[in-house]
């Protein structure tokens, strides 16, 4: 009786275990979601929309991008967590819903260590430093220099308390050892001119933002906050290269929702790491102020497991909370 009853079983989770394989080989049948938790125009959106072109073309079923912005992305999040996880609900993922509103905000709709299955990194959003030509400063070191002998006469500005682009400048400001005045803003369409009429003198923004500004020489860049150099401004230092283990540069991935079929995430994955590498993706995404930078989904895992370490770290031995 008991050799029957295990025979079952085995027979049973073999062909479980077949169905999963025909499942995965035959995904997608139809069209996919790739909810964005923010407006259009913006890096997550530009991301996605590049991204479900080429998987419509790799995959042969419609990627489908749709907005859901608001509450730091985590509307969209919050949506991806409750849907089927079947890989026909994807989201693009970034350190907002996940190193920085689990320690800022009580009550999420979700939870962010075991509500998802990382899919695959697929960015790195380098963060340019820039200030007001009219300071000066061309360096870092100038800055700091400056900032060290005049404490809390510099102000900077940000897209808004809790936001990366605060915590970033937090970090630096604690290890290099001067003060800054905080001023955060609604958005870069609030900072950038404020910025330009020296009302703030540094802040944080993306290389497409800033650039303009650079070219006509109204700003300055000091140096950027992602590990690397960034490709489009090699002789740009990074800031870790003055300050050692400095990385704060957000990154865009794709994330399912927790359950989702391996097999299925594995192909998902295979194929952003395929439209990445098409050079015209690639131009692009450079050309935006972006670094194409595919993640296996293990890898992706790992990567943001230390990305919530590093901010909730920062988050709570610098103080940082919403007012």
């Amino acid at each position: 009786m008991r050799l029957r009853i295990k025979a079952c079983l085995l027979a049973v989770a073999s062909l479980m275990a077949t169905a999963t394989a025909t499942f995965a080989e035959d995904y997608p049948t139809h069209s996919v979601r790739l909810l964005v938790g923010y407006a259009t125009g913006g890096s997550p959106d530009i991301v996605a929309r590049t991204i479900a072109q080429q998987l419509s073309e790799i995959l042969k079923q419609p990627f489908v991008v749709e907005n859901k912005p608001g509450a730091s992305g985590t509307i969209a999040a919050a949506q991806t967590a409750k849907a089927a996880p079947d890989g026909y609900t994807i989201y693009i993922a970034d350190v907002a819903q996940f190193g920085i509103t689990p320690f800022m905000y009580k009550d999420l709709p979700f939870d962010p260590k075991t509500a998802f299955t990382p899919v695959a990194l697929a960015t790195g959003v380098p963060l340019a430093l820039v200030a007001n030509a009219k300071t000066g400063f061309k360096t870092l070191a100038d800055l700091v220099r400056y900032a060290k002998a005049n404490p809390g006469k510099l102000n900077y500005g940000s897209v808004g308390i809790g936001s990366a682009h605060h915590i970033a400048v937090e970090v630096l400001k604690h290890d290099a050892g001067i003060d800054m005045v905080h001023v955060p803003f609604k958005g870069a369409s609030q900072y950038i001119p404020a910025l330009l009429a020296n009302d703030v003198q540094v802040a944080l923004s993306g290389f497409t933002g800033s650039a303009p500004y650079v070219r006509t020489g109204q700003l300055n860049i000091l140096g950027v906050t992602s590990a690397v150099r960034f490709p489009g401004a090699p002789d740009v230092p990074t800031i870790g290269e003055t300050y050692r283990g400095y990385e704060f540069a957000p990154a865009l991935g794709v994330m399912a929702p927790s359950g989702t079929p391996p097999e299925v995430v594995a192909k998902l994955s295979g194929a952003i790491k395929t439209a990445l590498e098409v050079p015209q993706v690639k131009e692009r995404l450079i050309s935006l102020g972006l670094i194409p930078s595919w993640l296996s989904s293990r890898d992706y895992a790992e990567y943001m497991r230390r990305d919530m370490e590093r901010y909730e770290r920062a988050i709570q031995d610098l103080h940082i909370q919403l007012n």
